[in-house]
């Protein structure tokens, strides 16, 4: 099978490249690493079909994520930090975005529980660069977003690590010190870059919501810098579908109804739907149900992300079209969709039919 994943270890090497055939060798390592699972292309090994692209280069984000991770071990041990190497990779991930707009974000990486944070940064550092792409803000006002995307968590390293990887409720005091993370990041991004409010603000902000409800200030609206929301959303959406030790991770269509229906005024909206146009909300692969019967997500659109191409091969009963269909939601009533079928399910259906639904995808890739 192929992986539709990297997974990376603590100082951002690559424990397995996406689009990597795993081998039992390869198991049996991530198994020691603590892994139980990975997203793979097809369930078929016959199907050799190619990972999403992403929007920055395999090299760019393992740099990235070292050099987070460097950062924040030099913040702890010595209470200091060397802005080049995040300033320069800030621009890496920048650029790569401009050259790949092309591509959109679908599935990205999986995370050890000791690195979440230092692939978390930089996950939400290209999303909110990606925001920031979209909204054609300058250059410069750019690579700052990105870099405060980068360090936006920096004063988690205050919080102790039991409590950061606790896979249980947190109790109130343990929340309070969690609470306390956007401040202690303020207080020593203020001090290391003294000219620069901006970076000391996001991280301050970014936990802040429109409605007030947010922390640890209760500011509302305007009162909350444009890219403390960016990085809000960016930061959200990155936690809501990733593995944590609490929780699984959410797929793309669930995370997409927490934010925008179970969180209401949690988020600026008019940046929340430009984030959602341009993120697969139903990636290639997803397979969904159909008022005609089940269907595989076939080609996403820029702007149309709630309404996919989709290619139905079975009724509602799974049993098999002798006929393939393909259906531009887009061009159809909102109720032709019906969800997405859930992974037990889908295992039990797959194993119904004998037969990967991802082989319906290989013109596709072709």
């Amino acid at each position: 099978m192929i992986t539709a994943q990297s997974i990376y270890n603590p100082l951002g090497a690559s424990y397995l490249t996406k689009g990597v055939e795993l081998s039992p060798k390869y198991i049996e390592r991530l198994k020691k690493a603590g892994l139980d699972g990975v997203t793979v292309t097809s369930l078929d090994p016959k199907l050799k079909l190619a990972p999403p692209a992403d929007i920055v280069q395999e090299k760019t984000r393992i740099s990235a994520i070292h050099n987070v991770a460097t950062a924040f071990q030099n913040v702890e041990d010595h209470g200091t930090l060397d802005p080049k190497p995040l300033q320069d990779i800030s621009e890496t991930i920048l650029l790569d975005i401009i050259e790949q707009q092309r591509n959109l974000v679908q599935l990205t990486d999986i995370r050890l529980h000791d690195t979440y944070t230092f692939a978390h940064s930089v996950n939400v550092a290209i999303l909110s660069a990606l925001l920031g792409v979209l909204q054609k803000l300058p250059k410069e006002d750019l690579l700052k977003l990105t870099l405060g995307g980068l360090l936006h968590d920096l004063g988690k390293i205050t919080v102790p690590h039991e409590i950061l990887t606790k896979p249980g409720h947190l109790s109130d005091d343990e929340w309070r010190l969690m609470q306390g993370h956007p401040d202690a990041g303020r207080q020593r991004l203020k001090k290391m870059f003294p000219n620069d409010i901006l970076l000391s603000t996001i991280a301050l902000q970014h936990h802040e919501h429109i409605d007030g409800s947010g922390y640890p200030n209760h500011l509302q609206g305007e009162q909350i810098h444009r890219y403390a929301r960016i990085v809000a959303i960016a930061d959200v959406y990155d936690a809501l579908t990733s593995v944590r030790p609490y929780k699984r991770a959410y797929t793309p269509s669930v995370a997409h109804r927490i934010m925008t229906t179970c969180s209401p005024g949690h988020f600026d909206l008019e940046l929340l739907h430009l984030f959602f146009d341009n993120v697969a909300i139903y990636p290639v692969g997803t397979i969904v149900k159909t008022q005609i019967g089940y269907a595989i997500v076939k080609e996403v659109e820029f702007g149309h992300t709630q309404t996919p191409i989709v290619r139905v091969f079975a009724n509602h009963e799974g049993k098999l079209l002798t006929k393939i269909r393909d259906l531009d939601l887009e061009q159809m009533p909102k109720e032709m969709l019906e969800g997405v079928v859930t992974d037990s399910e889908l295992y039990h259906f797959i194993h119904a039919i004998n037969i990967d639904p991802a082989i319906f995808l290989q013109d596709h890739i072709a």
